[in-house]
């Protein structure tokens, strides 16, 4: 099996590298060109003979660059394709939306282009997102949810999201979107609320810092674990009819909550450190935005290895040891 993974150096892309390296996949990911070459979630990698250039390839394009992606595909030919890859944070949208509509909507389209072209098309997985509900008019939200994105990053979303929905059934391809909810885990970037929560714990109990800022207590999101959703993105590929899945943990958690845990897990009291800053709240926010996985796990087999609470606990401890390896 040999797959290719746009997003190979996020959080997802890492640990679906993993997943495939160890499942036998020669891996292959699309990467972005830029002056530095510092991609630390796939560090461990560059020094492994046996895997480097050997098991794992890593190219250069970006999902702009039309030409070069289809030269990469023809050259691979990949049995998967697993589309990760685009501008992801929601919040940052609202302040550059043409380019996040380029590249997550666009590019997203010009992958199943060149893909549909192929004499042999590989199955195709795109990692969509909970914010193509928006504002939903049912809780929980499934498969059967109607789109109504309130975000440029979720009308992006939903674009790419239709699309796929239509070169499966207009093309016969086997194109599945992974309708995603939040998902966390140690490698999560540290402009998300909640790496930027547990860091902020472990940095306050070092004596690193003193306070956090942020928005809306109240917001709540439906939180899983990073390496669960990929294990199912993986599940989706291996079956015999390609279809969309939600990705989700059925369970609704506020900042509030999120503080809570992270701060009594170093043993502090989140309420002395945290300040309120409203440039954090966001022009429009999804709200009850709760998903249900029952298809994923009554057709895919699919768990969670992981509760809430462990998650952020694992969070936590892993900034803690990385502030602990730097000093």
């Amino acid at each position: 099996m040999r797959s290719l993974i746009t997003g190979i150096t996020g959080q997802d892309g890492s640990y679906l590298t993993e997943l495939l390296l160890e499942k036998g996949y020669e891996v292959h990911g699309i990467v972005r060109r830029s002056s530095t070459l510092e991609r630390s979630r796939l560090q461990s990698f560059y020094g492994d003979d046996n895997v480097y250039e050997k098991k794992l390839f890593l190219h250069y394009a970006d999902l702009s660059d039309t030409t070069t992606i289809r030269r990469i595909i023809n050259k691979i030919q990949p049995t998967e394709f697993y589309h990760l890859a685009g501008q992801s944070h929601v919040g940052l949208s609202f302040e550059i939306p043409e380019s996040t509509c380029d590249l997550t909507a666009m590019g997203s389209l010009r992958i199943m282009e060149i893909l549909r072209d192929l004499p042999s098309p590989p199955k195709f997985l795109h990692a969509s997102s909970r914010e193509i509900f928006g504002t939903p008019t049912v809780s929980p939200q499934d498969e059967s949810t109607p789109i109504n994105p309130n975000s440029p990053y979720g009308c992006a979303k939903a674009f790419a999201t239709q699309m796929t929905k239509i070169y499966r059934e207009a093309h016969g391809l086997f194109f599945c979107n992974a309708i995603c909810y939040n998902h966390e885990s140690p490698r999560r970037g540290e402009n998300f609320v909640t790496r930027k929560v547990t860091l902020a714990a472990a940095r306050i109990k070092a004596g690193l810092q003193k306070s956090v800022s942020l928005g809306d207590l109240d917001s709540a999101r439906d939180w899983g674990y990073a390496k669960d959703f990929v294990h199912a993105m993986w599940l989706m590929l291996q079956q015999d009819k390609a279809d969309d899945y939600v990705l989700a943990t059925g369970e609704s958690h506020t900042i509030r909550e999120l503080l809570q845990v992270a701060f009594s897990h170093v043993g502090l009291n989140w309420q002395d450190h945290v300040k309120i800053d409203k440039r954090f709240n966001r022009p429009a926010d999804a709200h009850e935005l709760l998903g249900s996985p029952q298809k994923a796990v009554d057709k895919l087999g699919w768990k969670r290895s992981m509760t809430f609470e462990g998650l952020i606990d694992l969070m936590v401890d892993e900034d803690q040891k990385a502030l602990s390896r730097r000093s």
